[in-house]
């Protein structure tokens, strides 16, 4: 029997551990019941300790790619990861911008858990200039959003003070991701649409298994969106996907363990 089923593309870097990047991603779809499709733009050599090294596609090939699934398959909503250089960058804008893709869900990855550079230096300010505009929510965590402002972020004051900047560059949407305010708290998410700020709250989890949870985030948005959601709900829904599957997550390897992609899955 035909089906329609929603379609959710992940454009991202390779994680060869299995918990972040591409692999997170295509686990989170299949979870939340979309299809997913993969453009690899980086295959690393990375497991729950280190990045050991990191081998960049060309962006020809990355333009292949995304020509191959959205030429025959289609797309409903995108998800944008590791990028790693400006010219990658450029190659995903364009692409973006020559197919009129919807539904852009920004990751703007910079830093691995173990504090690898993702994201070159001269990078930074091509995806500021070039995806950022065309995004239709970014999702930031405060590292991240404090590079792209030069705001620092201690309080969520700060962080509605640097979505509002953030706003100002382009992106319809902006989401900071409170994970690295006081650990005391409760981790708190801040959406800002240009009219309204919306807090999204969960109890801190003591756990060190938390690789992967910016992707696996991002993608969850981005399979809501694929399913119809309105933005505020694709949001809700992610966050408490992710909190349970940090919850559940798995004591693998000897660094930061990945989260349980699975955890809805009887």
């Amino acid at each position: 029997m035909s089906q329609i089923v929603p379609k959710a593309l992940t454009i991202a870097g390779s994680d060869s551990g299995g918990g972040a990047g591409i692999q997170a991603d295509l686990k989170t779809f299949t979870a939340l019941r979309v299809f997913g499709m993969s453009v690899i733009t980086s295959v690393t050599a990375q497991n729950t300790q280190s990045v050991l090294g990191i081998n960049d596609l060309s962006p020809e090939f990355i333009e292949l790619q995304i020509d191959a699934v959205v030429n025959d398959i289609g797309v409903d909503a995108v998800k944008i990861g590791m990028l790693s250089t400006k010219e990658i960058v450029s190659s995903v804008a364009a692409k973006g911008k020559e197919y009129g893709l919807k539904n852009i869900v920004l990751d703007p990855v910079m830093v691995a858990k173990g504090g690898d550079l993702l994201l070159r230096s001269d990078a930074r300010e091509t995806l500021i200039e070039k995806l950022l505009p065309h995004a239709f929510i970014v999702t930031p965590n405060i590292p991240e959003a404090e590079v792209i402002t030069g705001i620092k972020i201690s309080t969520i004051e700060d962080m509605k003070g640097a979505a509002k900047k953030i706003k100002s560059l382009g992106p319809e949407n902006v989401l900071i991701k409170g994970g690295h305010l006081d650990k005391s708290s409760d981790a708190t998410d801040v959406l800002y649409d240009g009219n309204d700020f919306y807090e999204f709250k969960s109890p801190r989890v003591e756990t060190k298994n938390t690789h992967g949870t910016g992707c696996t985030y991002s993608a969850a948005i981005c399979a809501g969106l694929a399913k119809g959601f309105p933005m505020v709900k694709a949001v809700k829904e992610a966050k408490d996907y992710v909190t349970f599957a940090i919850q559940n997550s798995f004591d693998i390897g000897s660094g930061h363990g990945p989260l349980n992609h699975f955890w809805k899955i009887k």
